[in-house]
């Protein structure tokens, strides 16, 4: 397998995992959210805004990685 197709696989597996931890993160917020802490809540909405602001140039630079040459 060629390098270029493992850092593409490799930046794929990576994106996946920050999306599993967004997921998971935003459980945690709604958790925290319902027991009174709203602006714990916002705060790290807040947070996770910056992951999805960058999924969308992630996934546009995997989609350039795994292109067919």
């Amino acid at each position: 397998m060629p390098n270029s197709d493992l850092l593409a696989l490799l930046l794929f597996k990576i994106n996946q995992n920050q999306l599993a931890l967004e997921a998971a993160i935003m459980e945690l917020t709604l958790w925290v959210e319902q027991r009174g802490s709203a602006e714990v809540a916002d705060n790290v909405r807040g947070a996770l805004g910056t992951i999805s602001k960058n999924e969308k140039f992630i996934k546009m630079t995997l989609a350039m990685l795994m292109a067919p040459e």
